[in-house]
Formats: C-alpha cells, structure tokens, sequence
C-alpha cells in the first residue's frame, strides 16, 4: 500500500510540476473521481463479498466435505501435485472471468494445499497462470467482448475492411504467451519444477479463527460456487440486453457475489447449519479480512489513472522506431504492449492503447495484422499475469492466503519462461510471414 500510494504520490508531483499545492489538490480530486465511478465502487464491493462469501462457505464445513469426497471417495486427489492439478483443471475451464477463475481455484485448492503442506505461493501461481491466458484464448467473456469492439472500432474508422470477428479468431491462434503460460504452469506442477523464489516458498498452516466447523455435506461449498459461475453468465446477459458479449464484466460480478451471499444466508441459516447470529458475525469477519484487498485494488486503480495521465503507455510506444523491420514488428509490439500492462497493471487498458496502434503500424508496413495484434493481447496478458498492481495477482494472493509480495516474487521466473518463448514464437513467424 505504502508502494502504491507513493508512485501516485510522485506521478502527481510529475503531473503538477512538482507543486506541493497542486499536487495535494490534484491526489484528493484523483480518489473523489475514482470512488464517482460505479464500476471501481462494484469491484472494490466484489472484493469484500469474497471475503465474506469464502469465509462463510469454509464456516459450513463444506470445504471439509469436498476434501473428505474426493480423497476418500474417489481418490482423485492424494498429493501435492494432484491437489493443484485440480485447480489447473478448475481455471481452465472457468474462463467466463479472470477474478472468478482465480477465486473459485483459490477456494477449491486451498483445503488440499493445507491438508499436504503445499505452500500457497505456488497456489496462488497456479491460479494466476490460469486465470488471464485463459479468459483471452477462450473469449466467451468480457475479454473477448473488448477486444471485438477495438477492432471494430477500426473498421469502422476506415482503417481496416475486414470481418472484425474472423479477425479476432484469427488473432487468438497468435496469443503465444497465454498458451505458453500454461504449458509453462503444467509442466511446473507435474514435474514439481521449483525455481527462483518459489524454492524458498513456505507452507504456512492454515488460520483456525473462522475454519473451525466439522466436517459436513460437500454441496455447502459446491452449490454457492456453481451459482456464482452460472449468475455471471445470467447477469452479463441481463446488463447486456439480451447479448452475453455486451455484457458489464464489474456489474456482472458485483450482482453475482450479492446474490451468492444472500443465497448462502437462506442455505446455510435455512438448512440449521448456522445459525442467523453465526452466519451474520463470519460474513462481517471475512468482509473486515479484506479490507486491505480493496484498499490495494483502489490505489492500484489510482497509479493506473495516473501513469495513463502520463501517457506512459503511448512513450513506450513512441520509442518503436519508423525503420522497424518488418519481420521484427510484432516482437516489438509484444515487448512495448508488456512494458505497458507490467507498469500499469492492466490488461484492458493495455489493449485499448496497442491495438489502435498496431493495426494502423502492421497496415503501413504490410504485415500479418492478426499476427500484430495477437501480440498486443500476448503482452497486455503478460503484465495481467505478472503486475504487482493487476487485480488479477491481487486477488490470487487473496483467495490463497498468499501474501502479495510473495506471490509476485514466486511466479516471475515463471512467467518469464512463457515470456521468452512467447517472444521466440513473435520473432519466428514475424520472419516466415
């Protein structure tokens, strides 16, 4: 928090020319406007339900039911590596969202994580690979409902004459890096590959304070996440008027963690597995848990406003020299569109300023425009994946009990691999096309 708030803090200082005055002023009217936007309000609201729903589902006992059903009645799980293969295979195949993905593999994996001493940090790695690279390649989301619009947008200022859908199809088979982060990630979890920091990543025995009920049904935990991942869809097709692509990504998952929590009330008080006093005191403990989560989110928020303000974004890629060779182009764009996602934090933001630059670029110079702007997705996923200030790492650290530090630390190495063989790839068929 101390880091976040330090960078606005200067960025504001840059911004007013270093004028105690106007940059006091300029902080305070940064945090009025972002607490004015409904969508951040609903995603800092997001974050406290977490707490409060992850709290009350492990209060049920259900996380203890899950464990004892898939250990002792169908053996699915009996180590390390199977207990995190299981929240690989959990984030692959939710891709409607990449916070829900992190959350429900950090919920699911969390008790066998405990149970066989794995340390959160490579949790919490897991869930981040999977979340982001997932979300961008399979693109019935939010994800694939902005990257349409870029490029319509496109066409629809003249610069390209082409099918704006075929074109984003076509551009997925060129997202390099979200499909080697998670071969990256398998082959980590499979053949227990521990590098950098991750070899000195501690198991830390789980916190009795609110996990202190028995073991009971599995479905106390099964039906409030199978109704979250079902309520999402509802609700990007509610605010979408009727089409799940035009959908609110922040509306969606505000309304579905509220709807979760009320449906755990009736549940849980309703089936006499709480009482209403024990359900209203751990939904109150979870939410003040993560208070600090949305705090973080909220000043990462502010140092994104305030480096896009700088248009640091548009600097770095204004340093891509007009004599580029072409066969370097979509290498170039790649490494611009992850020095922008890595400072900013964002994947979105990072997509809205490189794919108006790289189609006009690739058109100029006659290069594979899918090529050019599966690169601008590669790169902008590459710092959703990695950033410190990216929702996506926060709330990975969030829902594994991980400290956030640590978790970035952790998978860096990591993601580097999937880094250097993404750009391999970008360099190789920039060559060939």
């Amino acid at each position: 928090m101390l880091s976040l708030f330090g960078g606005i803090v200067l960025g504001s200082f840059i911004l007013n020319d270093f004028s105690l005055l106007s940059s006091l002023e300029n902080i305070f009217s940064l945090f009025v406007s972002l607490l004015s936007e409904a969508w951040i309000l609903k995603t800092l609201a997001f974050a406290i339900l977490v707490g409060s729903i992850m709290a009350l589902i492990e209060k049920s006992g259900g996380i203890e039911g899950f464990v004892d059903f898939m250990q002792h009645k169908t053996g699915l799980v009996k180590s390390g590596r199977s207990a995190l293969i299981l929240s690989y295979i959990i984030g692959i195949f939710i891709f409607i969202e990449s916070t829900i993905t992190s959350l429900i593999a950090g919920a699911v994996g969390k008790p066998f994580c405990y149970k066989y001493r794995v340390p959160s940090a490579k949790l919490a790695f897991v869930c981040d690979s999977t979340a982001a690279p997932v979300s961008s390649l399979i693109i019935i989301n939010g994800w694939g409902a902005l990257l349409l619009g870029l490029i319509t947008t496109q066409i629809s200022l003249g610069v390209l004459n082409l099918d704006a859908l075929d074109l984003l199809l076509e551009s997925i088979l060129y997202n390099f890096y979200a499909m080697a982060a998670l071969v990256v990630t398998f082959v980590a979890i499979w053949f227990n590959i521990d590098i950098g920091a991750m070899k000195r990543a501690k198991h830390k025995p789980k916190n009795e304070e609110v996990l202190s009920s028995e073991s009971t049904t599995m479905f106390y935990m099964l039906l409030p996440i199978i109704l979250m991942v079902l309520s999402v869809f509802m609700f990007l097709y509610i605010t979408g008027d009727g089409d799940i692509l035009r959908g609110s990504g922040s509306s969606s998952i505000f309304y579905t963690m509220l709807f979760t929590l009320v449906f755990t009330l009736f549940y849980f008080v309703g089936t006499k597995n709480m009482t209403l006093s024990v359900w209203s005191k751990t939904a109150y403990k979870g939410a003040l848990k993560l208070l600090p989560i949305a705090l973080i989110l909220l000043f990462a928020f502010g140092i994104g406003e305030i480096t896009t303000e700088l248009k640091t974004g548009h600097f770095l890629a204004s340093l891509v020299s007009e004599n580029l060779s072409l066969s370097f182009l979509a290498a170039v764009i790649f490494i611009i569109a992850s020095l922008i996602s890595l400072s900013t934090g964002t994947s979105w933001g990072t997509f809205s300023i490189m794919i108006p630059i790289a189609i006009p670029m690739a058109l100029s110079m006659d290069a594979n425009i899918a090529l050019c702007i599966g690169a601008a997705i590669s790169g902008g996923v590459f710092g959703d994946h990695c950033s410190p200030i990216s929702d996506t790492t926060i709330i990975s650290a969030m829902a594994t009990d991980c400290d956030l530090v640590e978790h970035t630390n952790t998978q860096l190495p990591y993601a580097l691999i999937g880094w250097g063989v993404a750009f391999v790839l970008f360099v190789f068929f920039g060559l060939i096309s």
